[in-house]
């Protein structure tokens, strides 16, 4: 697993403008890319398909757009350390931060850049990101921000790092901030990644434990309870939703459940 934190490209605080030019010249090249808003946002919205790839053995990275802070419980060290044992449950193989503003997201030019610059460096098949319907002004601007960087990477004649790049699919995954009854395109089953999952998400004390309730139903009451419904509507026990503003292709139906 590889983590960087795009605040450490040099000492001192960074304008958005300078990321792009200390912009890392070598990533990985992955296979599936999660483009989440903050630290414990992919873990929520697709952990157990993130798991489902990797024992597939395909590279699957995330980036997460802001540290998360502040929060009623965390620091920047703590959530830090938080996201690291979390990524070690994943076994992800890259996971970067960008350090955007948390709680004022936007999707202006300067992020639409720097976010197109790094999927043209690290070349996905697929990008996950939040579905653009959703309470939090994060997830929505994150959302935004994710359609247009994949149009961006594609662009010629531009000082972007890397060469032109659009990545086949863009899949949404639910945010929890609205009780939403969608309709997804499809669900994953994730059955045999709930768990640890689950073991994934209580690395982030600061966020689910700290200062909450222990009785029930408690968050990870809440997040088992979709997971099990999403399930239920394919005939397993936990499900993943997802959904694409483009047909989803099948190329072999007896994987159909």
């Amino acid at each position: 697993m590889n983590y960087n934190d795009f605040r450490d490209f040099e000492q001192g605080e960074l304008h958005r403008a300078d990321y792009i030019d200390n912009m890392p010249t070598t990533l990985p090249q992955l296979d599936y890319l999660v483009i989440a808003c903050h630290p414990d946002d992919a873990e929520i919205g697709c952990g157990g398909t993130i798991l489902s790839l990797k024992a597939q053995g395909v590279k699957v990275g995330v980036l997460d757009l802001t540290d998360g802070e502040p929060t009623p419980h965390g620091t920047l060290e703590i959530r830090r350390r938080e996201t690291q044992e979390a990524t070690a449950i994943l076994g992800l193989d890259w996971r970067g931060q960008l350090n955007l503003p948390n709680r004022s997201l936007v999707a202006d030019m300067d992020t639409r850049k720097l976010v197109a610059g790094l999927i043209r460096q690290l070349r996905p098949r697929v990008l996950f990101t939040h579905y653009w319907e959703d309470a939090h002004p994060d997830h929505v601007a994150a959302s935004a921000l994710v359609d247009a960087a994949r149009f961006w990477a594609k662009l010629s004649k531009t000082d972007m790092p890397g060469e032109p790049y659009y990545p086949a699919k863009l899949l949404y995954f639910p945010s929890m901030h609205l009780r939403l009854h969608l309709k997804p395109s499809f669900v994953l089953d994730v059955t045999p990644y709930h768990e640890r999952k689950l073991q994934a998400l209580r690395c982030y004390q600061s966020q689910f434990i700290a200062g909450r309730p222990t009785t029930s139903p408690t968050v990870f009451d809440d997040i088992t309870a979709r997971a099990r419904y999403y399930g239920w509507t394919i005939g397993a026990m936990y499900g993943e939703p997802f959904l694409s503003r483009e047909e989803v292709g099948v190329r072999d139906l007896q994987q159909l459940l």
